[in-house]
């Protein structure tokens, strides 16, 4: 059975998650209202999967919703360490919380920031449970750092994380370069955790790189000590019926940041690095015929008041019954108003209720 068979995602309300039950639930993440940021639709002994709880709050007019991942084989949870996880067949997802103020205190080799300190440990748990349940290849993963943007002991928090995601990586064996997931690395509200979850798999994933864009593990100095350590976007499962993940998305080409300060524009610009991984997923792995207008979409807005611009240019290109998400969030440059991010395959009929 595909990948594609396997997984299916849905943006549901809490009404509309309990009227379906949790039956084939691999995993969720609960985001809330900008006006509820702190809210979760759902506490975490309600339900026996990894729920994420994101502190990165909705924009529009829904008050709270679900991003639901489900499989057709049964899933079985369970835990190790700080990682709570469900696997189905080949697939796992997992998720995990730390907090900066926990392990600030935590003796540390060199001098370390508490977010490299809690970035490391998570990278290695999450490393950890993946030894552990013989499922060693991430596929995606979506990571919320909180004051993404901040400078605090001298460098930004993003390139602190990123410092701490590379070394993590490299001490537990792993790539850091070419055979690395799609990722997402978003700001989240202050002092709330570093929240990440992901899916991994038995089989590996393809790799997928944008020919118009410099590989982000690549990247020149001037944007931080250590590269960012992701792939444009992977491909699990084969031909017609495999699944693409793309990975957060920019107005970056090259490497560099275009149309700075007009939302609109980036939004464009942003659709064309999508539609060019969908050529090239095509041209590598043979995904068959995948449109903007079917995959499922999260879509980072930095300022709330360009939501409505941004909002009309996806409905403009991807028609208004696309599947969208939207979320306040603060990304990974300053100069970047809207970051895109989405899920797509040729067996996957329905994305959303």
């Amino acid at each position: 059975m595909s990948c594609a068979q396997l997984l299916r995602l849905q943006y549901l309300s809490p009404s509309e998650s309990h009227s379906q039950g949790w039956h084939g639930v691999l995993g969720a993440a609960a985001f809330a209202s900008e006006a509820r940021p702190q809210a979760a639709p759902l506490h975490g002994g309600e339900v026996d999967f990894p729920l994420a709880h994101v502190h990165t709050p909705m924009l529009g007019d829904a008050r709270e919703v679900l991003e639901v991942w489900r499989a057709a084989a049964r899933a079985q949870p369970g835990s190790h360490g700080r990682v709570r996880y469900a696997r189905a067949g080949d697939l796992v997802f997992g998720s995990l919380a730390v907090g900066e103020a926990e392990v600030a205190s935590a003796p540390a080799p060199g001098p370390r920031t508490p977010l490299e300190v809690a970035t490391d440990l998570a990278y290695r748990e999450m490393y950890a449970t993946l030894t552990a349940l013989d499922s060693p290849h991430l596929v995606r993963v979506w990571n919320y750092i909180p004051d993404i943007n901040l400078e605090t002991h001298g460098l930004e928090r993003y390139r602190q994380f990123n410092t701490a995601r590379q070394e993590a990586s490299l001490a537990c064996g792993r790539a850091v370069a070419g055979a690395v997931p799609a990722a997402s690395a978003l700001g989240a509200a202050a002092a709330s955790p570093l929240t990440i979850y992901f899916l991994a798999s038995r089989r590996a994933p393809a790799f997928i790189e944008n020919p118009r864009q410099v590989s982000a593990y690549r990247y020149p100095a001037q944007y931080g000590p250590r590269s960012p350590a992701f792939s444009r976007a992977t491909v699990l499962g084969e031909g017609a019926e495999a699944t693409l993940f793309v990975s957060g998305t920019a107005s970056i080409v090259g490497h560099r940041t275009l149309h700075a300060g007009d939302p609109a524009a980036q939004t464009r610009e942003t659709l064309v690095n999508i539609e060019a991984l969908l050529a090239e997923a095509e041209r590598r792995c043979g995904t068959g015929a995948l449109r903007l207008e079917t995959l499922a979409y999260k879509v980072y807005v930095r300022e709330p008041k360009d939501l409505q611009v941004i909002r009309a240019q996806l409905e403009s290109s991807l028609g208004r019954a696309a599947a969208l998400l939207y979320l306040k969030a603060d990304i990974c440059r300053r100069d970047l108003a809207v970051e895109i991010e989405a899920v797509g395959g040729g067996g996957w009929r329905s994305w959303s209720g």
